[in-house]
């Protein structure tokens, strides 16, 4: 790679130079964001740093000074929409002297060679080198674009206040650590965002302290892995947290901040666990457990780490201690040499859990991961499709069985914006992460004291279901 600057270290002295803050003064920035939650959080992080650096967010491409896309790995198609909007970005730049174009995150840590050598973005920098943006933006010269994919085995971010982007002011994403030591024969992650670190549990309860004080109700605690979550203290190694004294910690902020998080590893979530959410109402009683597959020899082959047995039972543990607590999955149609029975054993497990939603997909081979190395994707597409089909319908079902349980029962719902069907109706998630949709207005024989009757965002209220579909619980505000 010619002419290239990296930077080696994150440890690198980054302060800029009066020349540096004045040249960045109302520079305004554009991320689009593509991904999983953690993406979102990680482009919150991006604005808090480049916002010290001098610059504006704004969310208008055409008048972006710096155009970047936050970027996702996990599946190739995600991959491919990136490159065309890469193409999109280079537009800007031949219509607009001085824009500044690149890609952060996972896919810039995966494809970091082959994004410069495109010709078409001045910058790259990977999931842990975020820090250095505002450093690498000022040292891109014609024919010098900046990278810096170093990652990292201490970065957590923990120090910086993320610029929330959320529209509702309701609900906030707060991640809890970093990386993934599991290293399942498909997955990419722990290549981009690299080994597992947890993030100082003072710094997280801080953070949904201040979101709480600013009005929000919710806050969704992130990692690749939340169970593994461990933090040990430097100065007194015998002092540690783990996932469940996290969890009581934020929970015990107030009783009306509700705490949800994502994602658990069914080998790893414990008892422990399971017995505080149980313990604190304003955990949410949903867990999201990828299965992946129902078949033992398929999870052996993707080192999931677990068999099927075990995955049911945590699953009845889960139901023993939170009857009502849903169940949600990822699922993956058509991994190497999946033969029919495997397949059907995703369906069967499907059926036993019930689960009340899925993440469905194709296998798309990652390059790199240690299923392209040994196992040849031999599932034709058309064949991948079908049984991918398949479970869609399955899961479809099982969702509208899951509602149709709920019909005329009652819930606490935070009202969280409008609803897309109806600007006269509002929309908000149940504890067990259910959308519903109700009337914006209070009945008049519902009218509290002070005559106030139109909902707001960030309100909490109690409805009764009246109908649903398999997506959505259709809701009446209760008296």
């Amino acid at each position: 790679m010619k002419n290239v600057i990296s930077l080696q270290s994150r440890n690198q002295k980054l302060v800029p130079n009066l020349f540096f803050i004045t040249y960045m003064a109302n520079k305004k920035v554009y991320i689009e964001t593509y991904g999983c939650q953690m993406n979102v959080n990680d482009t919150e992080v991006i604005f808090s740093i480049l916002k010290k650096a001098g610059y504006d967010r704004t969310e208008n491409m055409d008048e972006a000074d710096v155009i970047m896309a936050n970027t996702c790995s996990v599946r190739d198609n995600a991959e491919q929409r990136i490159w065309g909007r890469i193409d999109q970005f280079y537009g800007q730049k031949r219509q607009r002297e001085g824009v500044l174009s690149g890609i952060v995150g996972c896919m810039a840590e995966r494809l970091k060679d082959k994004l410069l050598e495109s010709g078409r973005v001045d910058f790259v920098a990977g999931p842990d080198s975020y820090r250095s943006l505002p450093m690498l933006l000022s040292r891109i010269a014609p024919g010098r674009p900046q990278i810096n994919v170093e990652l990292s085995r201490e970065e957590t971010y923990g120090d910086i206040e993320p610029v929330r982007i959320d529209k509702n002011g309701v609900s906030a994403f707060i991640s809890i650590m970093r990386g993934c030591n599991n290293v399942c024969s498909y997955c990419v992650v722990p290549y981009t965002r690299g080994a597992e670190r947890s993030r100082d549990p003072h710094t997280i309860v801080r953070e949904a302290c201040d979101v709480f004080s600013k009005g929000y109700k919710e806050v969704t605690l992130l990692g690749q892995n939340v169970d593994s979550y461990l933090w040990k203290n430097p100065d007194a190694p015998e002092e540690k947290v783990d996932f469940a004294d996290l969890l009581s910690m934020v929970a015990e902020i107030s009783p009306v901040l509700r705490v949800r998080f994502s994602t658990s590893h069914p080998k790893d979530i414990s008892d422990k666990v399971i017995d505080t959410m149980a313990r604190y109402e304003n955990i949410c009683r949903h867990i999201h457990l990828p299965v992946q597959s129902g078949s033992n020899a398929m999870l052996e082959k993707m080192r999931r780490r677990y068999t099927r047995e075990w995955y049911l039972e945590r699953v009845g543990r889960i139901r023993k201690s939170m009857p009502d607590c849903a169940i949600t999955t990822d699922i993956i149609a058509g991994f190497c040499g999946e033969t029919l029975q495997d397949h059907q054993d995703t369906l069967d497990i499907m059926r036993e859990v019930g689960y009340d939603y899925a993440y469905m997909f194709q296998y798309s081979e990652r390059p790199g991961t240690l299923a392209a190395r040994n196992y040849p994707d031999d599932i034709p597409l058309q064949e991948k499709t079908r049984r991918l089909n398949e479970i869609i319908e399955l899961q479809n079902g099982l969702s509208l069985e899951s509602n149709r349980r709920d019909v005329g029962k009652r819930f606490k719902v935070l009202v969280e914006g409008t609803s897309r069907r109806s600007q006269e109706e509002l929309c908000g998630r149940t504890s067990m992460n259910k959308m519903c949709v109700f009337p914006a207005k209070l009945a008049s024989d519902s009218v509290p004291a002070d005559g106030v009757n139109v909902l707001k965002i960030g309100d909490y209220v109690e409805v009764e279901v009246r109908s649903c579909t398999s997506a959505t619980l259709i809701c009446d505000i209760v008296k």
